[in-house]
């Protein structure tokens, strides 16, 4: 039989909830592990090296296949190497039942590069619109920024915080949300600005090296900068006197 009275029961529910209420706001603000974070964002390292292999196959085949072998050219094979690649890394992903959004993006950019280096048999023409598609995202980023709604701050929510709108409220995270969408869009405008100067240069392997190491590793820098800078920017906040 308990020995316990309707008091000490009374006292015990009241701690629990006082326990729960002090546990409640740093749970409720806790974010995911940073390493946590860049991995749902860059789809993993697995996402990220899957990636990178197509284009990382045309740099290195391009200058070094000969002029003709067979059939195709150096340049061809390079292409067919290339978007086979590309092909092969989504089917393997569809195959596992495993997510394919990073694969389709990579796929639909070497499909369209594809086709416009083969048809007009300039190796520059595999690149352009990769050169396209980052000029326009880095005018938006910066537009999305100045009008207050930062593209960056839009996927920091879907990742760290389930889709949610509460960061809107926030000015300080909107603040520090629309410095970095600018910081993201003035890198994309000066590296393809950089490409587009080389392709007018007809200086397709330069392009291409541009292109490999400015792709992933500069966005995973880029991304890992910013998660650090909104967790810094959250904690001083927090920190702060009321």
């Amino acid at each position: 039989m308990s020995t316990e009275t309707p008091a000490h029961d009374e006292i015990a529910k009241q701690s629990g909830r006082a326990a729960a209420e002090r546990r409640e706001p740093e749970d409720a603000d806790e974010l995911p592990p940073f390493t946590e974070q860049l991995s749902q964002q860059l789809g993993g390292v697995k996402g990220v090296v899957e990636a990178a292999v197509p284009i990382t196959l045309f740099v290195v085949l391009n200058p070094l296949l000969p002029d003709r072998m067979g059939p195709l050219s150096g340049l061809q094979w390079a292409i067919v190497i290339s978007a086979a690649s590309a092909l092969a890394i989504a089917g393997w992903r569809a195959a596992r039942k495993e997510p394919i959004r990073h694969a389709l993006n990579g796929l639909f950019g070497i499909a369209l590069g594809a086709f416009l280096a083969w048809r007009s048999t300039d190796a520059r023409n595999f690149y352009l619109p990769g050169i396209i598609q980052g000029s326009v995202y880095g005018v938006l980023l910066i537009v999305s920024a100045l009008v207050r709604h930062p593209i960056i701050g839009w996927i920091y929510a879907v990742v760290a915080q389930g889709g949610k709108k509460e960061w809107r409220q926030n000015k300080p995270l909107v603040d520090v949300l629309s410095k970095i969408t600018i910081l993201w869009g003035v890198v994309f405008i000066v590296k393809n600005a950089a490409r587009i100067w080389l392709y007018y240069l007809d200086a397709d392997n330069a392009l291409g090296l541009v292109t490999l190491f400015g792709g992933w590793p500069v966005t995973i820098a880029l991304t890992a900068f910013t998660i650090w800078a909104v967790r810094r920017r959250m904690k001083a906040v927090e920190d702060a006197p009321a």
